[in-house]
């Protein structure tokens, strides 16, 4: 019951998303580098933001629908492999790194491209190994046939 309960303190997504928003201003601001993109060529920088808002929200509203968790590491009922499901097996996560990347972006200096690389390494570690192998051993050959067909990012 212990461990339950410590799972549940786990930061969020959200939270990590947050975060390297924040890390991203901060470099930009204290450790900007060269300026790469200057303007008008960083306003491009909003669509990858308007992306992969859209990527989190059909994802969200899919789960919805299919009545099953959008928190990690809390057990699926449903296994959704139509829609942004069918571009990617975690479309929220690919929604984030678009998010960040249009950010990056938009702010045009070279030190925060670094939170973009780690950013996806990092949710690799903390989230999508854990909820691959519980989508695996709850799904089983549903979930082997899905991950044949569809890549893990795009």
């Amino acid at each position: 019951m212990v461990q339950s309960k410590e799972k549940n303190k786990r930061a969020l997504p959200p939270t990590y998303l947050f975060l390297a928003l924040v890390v991203i201003v901060v470099l930009h601001f204290l450790l900007p580098g060269k300026q790469i993109i200057a303007f008008p060529w960083n306003i491009l920088g909003i669509f990858p933001v308007i992306v992969g808002s859209l990527f989190n929200l059909a994802a969200d509203k899919a789960l919805k629908k299919h009545e099953t968790t959008v928190k990690p590491f809390q057990k699926s009922t449903a296994l959704i492999t139509d829609g942004v499901y069918g571009i990617s097996r975690h479309p929220m996560y690919l929604g984030f790194v678009l998010i960040l990347g249009g950010v990056v972006v938009l702010l045009g200096s070279l030190t925060p491209y670094i939170v973009v690389v780690l950013f996806p390494i990092l949710m690799e570690g903390v989230f999508i190994r854990i909820e691959e192998k519980m989508l695996e051993e709850q799904f089983g050959e549903r979930w082997s046939s899905y991950k044949a067909k569809v890549r893990r990012w795009v």
